[in-house]
Order: structure tokens, then C-alpha cells, then sequence
């Protein structure tokens, strides 16, 4: 998501009394800590009266469409929840103010509250599954959202007219470059061959961006008296669901079986190129993608970057991928495919966006982007905004 330097986004809730503002929509998780979530909610004093005012931080997996939650079952897990408390102020929660903070201090004067959290680094990031083509509804992933409302305790029912909430987004950019090439080889050994066939497997690098075609170099010595007539190549989304327990699904979302054979006892070496792109794989259910805002188009998820050993206590979603090199062995002539062999390697790679350049709010050029609210009487989507307002301070 491309943001404006200065650029601050505004959500006012339903019965316009409560207003949420917030410095950017996207978070870092640079895989030891998570860009804070900032900011402030902005009260009218007549409507809060002695109430108290309160901001949630919610990471959710949700797994299934709201109109197929019958029978009191929801199809709705909240794996983190964090409620600050903003007014009135708990001496446990005041921090000095960021420079966002300030800033939004200065031009809102009054009745305004920060928060702050602190996202666990053990939290997935946003992602989307693919619906398919029948399916309607929210599409089923992880989100997060910060929402604000008032209440006399946090064990009141909270409404929708007079709360107002913001999805946000956990988001994991490529580290530095790496020097690795990675690699993957095999040597098989077939009946009545005195020799074996060797397939290696090469990538230009271990990082590629979205977009950006994939090279793998593959070379096959077949010291063999049989002939390699198919080579087959393909890059495969794994994706891990991790909730009540560990579901694994892997879809290709790119391939090529190029026309090169391999004639017994002689090499081979040849470079190909593939570029898995969502664009080619809009029909395929299920598929996951970057968690996307309203309005804006998403890709391929980005592959999952953890620390060491934290594998095990993330829920959620983790997203991988494999560049899989396949080549079909036979003996050559008519019933030669009766007795054909496959010889594969896979090659793990990362698949992200490059980091983009820093976006700081500095004095005296604040920008608020401000969402139009729905009427009292709409049941609308929390992302379900029109085209977004935009209002300056000179």
C-alpha cells in the first residue's frame, strides 16, 4: 500500500460521536518486533458522559462465511485481543506520546485519547483466501482491526452505530539480500543401467520479488540407456493452517513443460524462467493472498518469515513456496512409456515485496484521509466505505 508522506486516516463510527485516527494502515513485522500500532480516538464528552472509552486490537482467523453461522456456532476465531482503556486515563497505560501523537494533539486540542499496542511478533500476517467463483461474502483469512467504542464495561454488548473500527494490516517486507543460491540435486540408479541419471536444480537467488521472472538452471547428466522425454517444471504455493490443528494444502500457481528431451549418455544444461503471477490463477479457490484493503487490488501471498523455533507458536496462516523441477525417464520406442520413471528435486525460495522507503509525518503537514460514514440505518461492511475524503491543514 502506497502511502503519502503526512498522511493520516480518519474513521468516524456510525452516530458520528467517536472518531479513530490512525498514522498508516499497514504494519512491519520485521520478524524480531512489529511496528507499534499508534494513535488516537477522538470523543464527544457530551456523549460519553461516565462512561468509559476503550480501544480493541483484535488478530482474527476467520474461516467461514458470517451468513453460514447458524446454530450460535461462529466461524470466527480471535486469536489475539488487546483492550486499552484511554479514557479515563489508567497510569499503567500512559507512555509519552509518539510524534504522530503530538502532531494529532496539536491539531485536534481537545477530548482526544492515545493508544498504543504493541503487536506480538508471533502473530501471522494479514491473509486472504481466495473465494470461489460461487462464493460471496468475507473471504476467509486473517485480519486485524482496531476498533474504539465507549461502554460502562467491557462486558457490554458494543453496536455497530456507535463504535468505529479500522482494519489494519501486519505486512512482511524481503530482508537484505542474500548471497545464497540455492540449490537441489539427486542421483538415481535404475534397473539394467550400469550408470545413474543426475538432476541438479539451480536458482539465480533465494529471494525473488513479486513479479519478477524465477531462473533455475537445470542441468541432468544422464549416464543412462534411457532417454529423458519430458521436463516439467512448476512453482507451488504451500500453504499451513494452523487453528485447532495443522491443515496443509499446496497449489501450483505456475508451470511449463518445454519440449527438450535428453538422449541416454549425454548432458544437458539449459536455463528457464517462470514468473508466478495472481493474474493467472484467479479461479483457484482457496489460493492465499496478501490481505488486502477495500477498494485495492492484492497478489500472491507473501512467503512467511519466522524467527527461529517460533514456528510452533504461531496460529494462523503461513505461506511458502517450492520451485518443483519433475523429468520423466523411459526406455524410448512404443512401449517405452509403459515403464517410465519420474526423478524430481524441490527448491524452497521466498517470494515478497522489497521494503519500501520510509514514510515519516513531520511537522505542520498532516493530511487526513477521512472515510464517509455509513447512515444509521446501513448494515454495511467495515471496509464497505465510499471513495475516501480528503481534507489538509495548511
Amino acid at each position: 500500500m502506497t502511502q503519502k508522506s503526512g498522511q493520516v486516516f480518519k474513521k468516524t463510527s456510525p452516530n458520528a460521536k467517536l472518531s479513530l485516527y490512525l498514522g498508516k494502515r499497514d504494519f512491519v513485522d520485521h520478524v524480531d518486533t512489529v511496528d507499534p500500532v499508534d494513535g488516537m480516538l477522538l470523543l464527544d464528552p457530551d456523549y460519553l458522559k461516565d462512561r468509559r472509552a476503550y480501544v480493541m486490537l483484535t488478530c482474527a482467523f476467520r474461516y467461514g462465511r458470517e451468513d453460514l453461522d447458524v446454530m450460535g456456532l461462529s466461524f470466527r476465531k480471535d486469536i489475539y485481543c488487546e483492550t486499552i482503556q484511554v479514557y479515563p486515563p489508567v497510569s499503567d497505560n500512559k507512555k509519552p506520546l509518539t510524534p504522530l501523537q503530538e502532531q494529532l494533539a496539536n491539531k485536534l486540542k481537545e477530548n482526544c485519547y492515545p493508544f498504543l499496542f504493541q503487536i506480538p511478533p508471533n502473530l501471522p500476517c494479514s491473509i486472504t483466501l481466495q473465494p470461489g467463483p460461487e462464493d460471496h461474502g468475507k473471504a476467509c483469512g486473517v485480519d486485524f482491526e482496531v476498533k474504539g467504542f465507549c461502554a460502562d464495561n467491557l462486558e457490554e454488548k458494543i453496536h455497530k452505530r456507535n463504535s468505529v473500527k479500522l482494519i489494519i494490516r501486519k505486512v512482511q517486507y524481503a530482508p537484505e539480500k542474500s548471497t545464497v543460491q540455492p540449490k537441489a540435486e539427486i542421483t538415481r540408479q535404475f534397473l539394467m543401467s550400469d550408470k545413474p541419471l543426475q538432476l541438479e536444480a539451480l536458482l539465480g537467488k533465494e529471494m525473488y520479488y513479486h513479479g519478477e521472472p524465477i531462473q533455475v538452471t537445470v542441468h541432468i547428466n544422464n549416464n543412462t540407456s534411457k532417454v529423458v522425454k519430458k521436463i516439467k517444471l512448476s512453482v507451488d504455493q504451500i500453504t499451513d493452517v494452523v487453528l485447532y490443528q495443522l491443515d496443509k494444502y499446496a497449489k501450483t500457481v505456475c508451470s511449463e513443460e518445454p519440449n527438450d528431451t535428453v538422449a541416454p549418455n549425454s548432458t544437458f544444461t539449459k536455463v528457464y524462467s517462470l514468473t508466478p503471477t495472481l493474474a493467472n490463477n484467479r479461479q483457484k479457490r482457496g489460493l492465499a493472498l496478501d490481505g488486502k484493503l477495500k477498494h485495492q487490488d492484492t497478489n500472491l501471498a507473501s512467503s512467511t518469515v519466522l524467527r527461529p523455533q517460533l514456528d510452533k507458536e504461531v496460529l494462523g496462516i503461513l505461506v511458502s513456496y517450492l520451485l518443483r523441477v519433475k523429468v520423466i525417464v523411459s526406455r524410448g520406442g512404443i512401449l517405452g512409456d509403459l515403464t517410465s520413471s519420474e526423478v524430481s528435486v524441490e527448491i524452497p525460495f521466498y517470494l515478497m515485496h522489497p521494503k519500501p522507503s520510509e514514510v515519516n509525518v513531520c511537522a505542520g503537514d498532516i493530511v487526513i484521509e477521512e472515510f464517509n460514514r455509513p447512515k444509521l440505518d446501513e448494515e454495511q461492511d467495515d471496509e464497505d466505505e465510499e471513495h475516501a475524503a480528503t481534507e489538509g491543514e495548511n
